[in-house]
């Protein structure tokens, strides 16, 4: 990817959600939500305190994530639709 975010950012795609539902029933895209749940494509360098030491990040590229529903901006590069949301609208990491 040609796209490096700055700062505390993350670049994420999301992952598909089920197609179907546990009783069988096959979901229309009309009636489906988006998914709350991604990889990291990217990432920055991290925030930096006042002093100007550098704030680590928590996720790495590969991590699946869970964030919040309305998180981040959505952008379509290389004809992908991602997302870049500052490292604190991740809510957690999936082991």
């Amino acid at each position: 990817m040609a796209f490096k975010p700055l700062h505390d950012r993350v670049v994420v795609k999301r992952v598909e959600g089920e197609e179907k539902t546990k009783g069988g029933l096959i979901i229309p895209d009309s009636a489906k939500e988006k998914p709350a749940e991604g990889e990291v494509v990217a990432v920055g360098e991290g925030a930096r305190k006042d002093s100007g030491e550098l704030i680590a990040m928590s996720v790495k590229k590969g991590d699946r994530i869970l964030f919040g529903k309305w998180s981040g901006t959505e952008v379509t590069l290389n004809g992908e639709e991602l997302l870049i949301m500052k490292e604190s609208d991740i809510l957690g990491v999936i082991a």
